[in-house]
């Protein structure tokens, strides 16, 4: 059966969407590919169907749970043997998908990046015949993008490490700089690089920056023509309070957020799926792989902290292709809130060259666990995984694999009817590890280094044998203390140590600079005096000749200065009065052990949390965020200078 056969009789469909058969081809043909195409364009489709013409399995790398279980859940209900990992399966389900996979009766499976990082699940796939490696949101490779993760940057290497022959690229949202960095990551030549265009000409873009954004977005839920709605807000409590307005005013609006419990979120979005006038008001993470054809509306209450978030978020109204609204409520009152987002991620210099010389002076091998890191050293557990990958990039560590310190099991069946199935070698080494293993009430405990010791062995073989019988149903399996292994490559001397240091705090600041930057395009966009939508593009390096004729410009022929400078916070005579600096120091003569450096004391006043202040339950104060109404620089600077003057503007 040929591509369109499969297309109708599988997917229903009667024709292809622009750029997707190209998409298709190339990956039949062997060839690693970078797909851009604007959400909601069928991406999904490229490897779904490739994945039925392939022999093995086909890896789809998602960064969201949503985004999995709503494409397996459309895969099953066409017949297709797909199934995901992830944190929200049960004991059952999770034991019934390794054993699937086990005996080769998936084809498409989803995991989130992060799953990269067990030990076991690593262990399995160098098992399977992997024909695909699928990575959706590609951006995020790219250490300039609007969305760097860490994990992400290693996907290169596990794709060539599991041998996997082709791997496709999948974003909506990038640059020409960073589809240069996810082309040179995988290998991917220039002619296998489609880009369909971003342009949606059933998108309306309007700018109506408020002071009063919830009367703004009551006015327009009220007067226009009904239909399904997302709200995007910068903070939960927002998401909360603004959903709890709205059904006060007799609109059926739900809050959405990584605050609430994965079945409340599973029910909001089911929820929200089902009806054709639904208002969800979500954080970022709410849209990301939600397939919903006929949403109306997008509004942005608060400001995207990127043109990125923001072209990925406006492109999930219409999918229908029919029109769509998508307004921006969100004005300057909101930057000190996004700044100090950016803020709270880079961390103070001191950090950074701490953990350096406590990671240099380790012996040859050695592991960390991230989170004793990140509350050790006062560094985001991201941030603490980008430095990592910084001192591999640098050539000075380089990673062992992740590992659990111990596993626990419970025996389903007696030992000697489970060594009974297994030849004379493997079972003496099966009951080995069952004799190092320590009963505690319901539970065998086993230590993997001793395991390794004792019997000789490798810590593969060790975690092989467990994963193996899990899946044969002879025990039920759980493991403890996740660390990441690195080896020390290249140890260099104080004065090499202290210019590497110096370079990765550059680093840190360079990213704080562009997220800085990239938060000043968006403002740019509101306030350009002409075609948003030829601006917009013109940032993901599309030319467009003329004006798009449907976006506030086009249709109102105004410049958004006026409604933007009504949103600008009140200028304040006196930045910090007397009476406030005398009760700062107060606060700073408790002496907490979490203010002890003017960026962590900063980080307070600011109202940003950081794993120091949360280790000593430091967000009850009520001094937490006193100065949230300043920016972050500024503050700084203040508790920098020793006199403790009040900062100018």
């Amino acid at each position: 059966m040929d591509i369109h056969a499969t297309l109708k009789t599988t997917f229903g469909f009667g024709r292809f969407l622009p750029g997707q058969e190209e998409v298709i081809s190339r990956i039949l043909d062997g060839r690693s590919t970078l797909a851009v195409f604007p959400t909601g364009q069928g991406k999904s489709l490229c490897y779904q169907l490739s994945a039925l013409h392939l022999p093995g399995l086909t890896l789809v790398v998602s960064p969201l749970m949503a985004l999995m279980k709503d494409q397996v859940d459309f895969l099953l209900t066409r017949r297709i043997a797909a199934a995901r990992l992830d944190s929200s399966l049960s004991r059952e389900e999770f034991a019934g998908v390794n054993a699937d996979l086990g005996h080769n009766r998936v084809k498409l499976l989803y995991v989130a990046p992060e799953r990269f990082g067990n030990e076991r699940f690593l262990a399995l796939l160098k098992r399977l015949p992997i024909s695909l490696l699928v990575i959706d949101e590609a951006h995020c490779i790219s250490e300039w993008g609007h969305n760097f993760r860490p994990d992400y940057l290693k996907l290169a290497t596990v794709g060539r490490d599991l041998k996997v022959p082709v791997t496709l690229a999948l974003t909506a949202t990038a640059t020409p700089q960073v589809a240069v960095d996810i082309r040179a990551a995988f290998a991917i030549r220039p002619e296998d690089f489609i880009h369909t265009g971003f342009y949606r000409p059933n998108l309306t873009l309007r700018f109506s920056p408020s002071p009063d954004p919830l009367a703004v977005l009551v006015d327009r839920l009220s007067t226009r023509p009904p239909g399904a709605v997302i709200v995007y807000v910068t903070l939960q409590a927002t998401a909360e309070q603004v959903a709890a307005a709205l059904t006060g005013q007799g609109h059926e609006a739900r809050a959405y957020h990584a605050g609430m419990p994965d079945e409340e979120r599973q029910a909001v979005q089911e929820w929200f799926m089902a009806s054709p006038q639904a208002v969800v008001v979500a954080t970022i993470a709410f849209g990301m792989g939600i397939d919903k054809a006929d949403i109306r509306y997008v509004f942005h209450y608060n400001l995207p902290k990127s043109l990125e978030n923001y072209a990925q978020e406006i492109g999930r109204a219409g999918r229908d292709g029919k029109q769509a609204v998508c307004e921006m409520l969100g004005g300057a009152q909101d930057l000190r809130v996004l700044e100090n987002f950016i803020y709270g991620d880079t961390p103070e210099p001191a950090a950074v060259n701490s953990l350096l010389n406590a990671i240099l002076g380790e012996a040859e091998r050695f592991s960390l666990s991230v989170y004793e890191t990140s509350l050790g050293y006062d560094i985001r557990p991201l941030v603490v995984n980008t430095l990592l990958t910084y001192l591999e990039l640098e050539g000075i560590i380089e990673s062992t694999g992740p590992f659990f310190t111990s596993y626990k099991f419970i025996p389903a069946r007696p030992s000697a009817e489970i060594l009974a199935r297994f030849d004379p070698e493997r079972a003496a080494f099966l009951r080995g590890l069952f004799s190092l293993a320590r009963k505690a009430r319901t539970w065998f405990t086993l230590d993997v280094n001793e395991a390794m010791e004792k019997l000789t062995t490798t810590r593969e073989r060790v975690v092989a044998a467990l994963n193996y019988l899990e899946e044969q149903g002879d025990l039920e399996l759980q493991v403890a203390g996740a660390r990441r292994g690195f080896k020390i490559v290249s140890r260099p001397g104080p004065e090499e140590a202290a210019a590497l240091a110096a370079r990765l705090q550059e680093r840190f600041l360079l990213r704080e600079k562009n997220d800085i930057e990239r938060l000043s395009q968006v403002v740019s966009l509101i306030r350009h005096p002409g075609c948003k939508t030829r601006h917009l593009l013109a940032y993901f390096g599309e030319e467009r000749s003329d004006n798009c004729g449907h976006c506030e410009y086009c249709l109102t022929g105004a410049a958004d200065d006026p409604a933007w400078a009504a949103t600008l916070p009140p200028e304040r005579a006196a930045v910090i009065s007397a009476e406030m600096q005398k009760r700062l120091r107060a606060i700073l003569a408790e002496q907490h052990e979490a203010l002890n450096t003017p960026r962590r004391q900063a980080r307070f006043f600011c109202g940003i949390r950081s794993p120091a202040a949360g280790r000593t339950r430091l967000y009850g104060h009520a001094a937490f965020g006193l100065l949230q109404h300043l920016s972050f620089p500024e503050v700084l600077a203040w508790l920098k200078h020793p006199e403790l003057t009040s900062p100018q503007r």
